[in-house]
């Protein structure tokens, strides 16, 4: 499945992107994660939908320094648009 998400809160400058990147490789989930200009991060990601579910829970509580208010998230068809889980500029 593909899972696309948007997280706000105090989550750009904690290393949030790194922490979702090193999840989602353990879980085997391809895709990407970058910083959006309103101070959101977005997430794109492929994966069985267990994998995915667990990257969710993950996103919602964040690493140490962040505070995730919301993680909307919107499910689809999986593309095969990925090879890897990276981070994005």
């Amino acid at each position: 499945e593909r899972l696309s998400a948007r997280i706000t809160g105090r989550v750009q400058g904690v290393g949030f992107r790194n922490f979702t990147r090193t999840r989602a490789r353990r879980l085997g989930v391809t895709g990407w994660v970058r910083n959006e200009r309103d101070g959101s991060v977005r997430l794109e990601a492929e994966g069985p939908r267990e994998s995915l579910d667990q990257l969710v829970e993950a996103v919602q509580q964040g690493p140490r320094m962040a505070r995730v208010e919301n993680v909307e998230v919107d499910w689809a068809d999986a593309t095969d648009d990925f090879d890897t889980f990276r981070v994005r500029r």
